[in-house]
């Protein structure tokens, strides 16, 4: 007998099926959730991912510079939409936050896909796609870990005598 052969799902279909399948409320807050499955690359690679992008002599016209953030309680929907990113070609930046340079046509489908993503389900997450320009990037600073990113884009001069 013949393997059956299934339908690859897009992405909001995916989300429609676990809201079909009955979304259950997100654990308590005070158990400890371990999550294998979001993995962040470390702080060195995603500043050079972001340095790839400021420092681009050419950029196509057609790109928009952007970042998408979220605050999704349900553990399978909040995977599927960083799995959906990645695979649109964002860049992880933090646990919830992913930066992209993609074609108006790509951010128009992303955006899309995630308000209908929202809709599909009843809950109180949000959904940020936040528009950015290069400048505001080359100005990013970073608190918490000991890292100079003003030496690093070479923003900070340094006069010896």
């Amino acid at each position: 007998m013949p393997k059956r052969k299934y339908e690859e799902w897009d992405f909001v279909a995916r989300v429609k099926a676990i809201k079909k399948a009955g979304l259950k409320e997100s654990a308590s807050p005070n158990r400890e959730i371990e999550n294998k499955e979001e993995t962040v690359p470390s702080l060195e690679a995603r500043l050079d991912k972001i340095f790839e992008i400021t420092e681009r002599k050419e950029t196509n016209a057609g790109n928009m510079l952007f970042f998408v953030m979220y605050d999704i309680e349900d553990n399978r929907v909040r995977n599927l939409v960083s799995k959906y990113l990645v695979k649109k070609g964002c860049t992880r930046i933090q646990k919830s936050i992913f930066l992209a340079d993609l074609s108006s046509e790509k951010y128009e489908q992303i955006r899309n896909d995630l308000t209908e993503v929202q809709a599909a389900y009843e809950n109180l997450d949000s959904i940020l796609v936040v528009p950015i320009s290069t400048d505001y990037l080359k100005s990013m600073k970073i608190i918490g870990k000991n890292i100079s990113v003003d030496v690093i884009t070479k923003s900070k001069n340094t006069l010896f005598f």
